[in-house]
């Protein structure tokens, strides 16, 4: 079944930030995200198993968080957050979307080594152009507040309705001049993947 798996397209964004209003920051933060596009195979009707699908898409999760890792640099060791999530085309459902969980997610964390937090996701239905949010927080601590971000994916054609995006995102960096508070980035100590 894995010749259902029809890649239309990749696309990578990646964004260098210098300052955020504030002060230039002494090395710019890289950001940015990967989607692939491919045919829904479930499109246009109810399909009880899925779970042969989330298997066979572990190649291509792999494939896109390399060529976003390679897009920031190549260092799994300089990517501090990520995200991940999924825009599945009109014909599809919303549960199509969650089929990135382990393929996109796994293959992410298993890319960067230490990645001790749960990636973060977000899932919807939408048309051709549609914005998906891609939640971020950092790798090892779900709680530095200064990871808390997100960065905006788009393909202006994409999903076409029988097709689902799926989208990772990484940094290199928290928010450019965070300073709200909370736990930050030196204070990891457990080591939970929340603290």
């Amino acid at each position: 079944m894995t010749d259902s798996l029809d890649i239309r397209k990749t696309v990578l964004c990646v964004e260098e930030v210098r300052h955020d209003g504030g002060p230039k920051l002494a090395t710019p933060v890289l950001k940015g995200w990967c989607a692939v596009i491919l045919r829904n195979p479930f499109a246009g009707r109810y399909e009880p198993d899925l779970m042969w699908m989330m298997e066979a898409m572990k190649p291509i999760g792999l494939m896109v968080a390399e060529k976003l890792l390679a897009g920031l640099g190549g260092d799994p060791a300089r990517i501090e957050a990520y995200g991940k999530g999924g825009l599945v085309g009109a014909a599809g459902e919303l549960e199509h979307g969650a089929l990135w969980h382990v393929a996109g997610g796994y293959a992410m964390r298993g890319l960067l080594g230490q990645a001790l937090s749960i990636v973060p996701s977000m899932t919807k239905v939408g048309p051709m152009g549609a914005l998906l949010d891609l939640p971020i927080h950092h790798r090892n601590a779900a709680y530095v507040r200064s990871h808390f971000d997100g960065i905006t994916a788009v393909v202006p054609d994409a999903p076409r309705p029988e097709e689902i995006l799926f989208a990772l995102a990484m940094t290199t960096g928290g928010r450019p001049h965070a300073r709200v508070g909370g736990l930050a980035q030196a204070e990891i100590s457990r080591w939970d993947g929340q603290r």
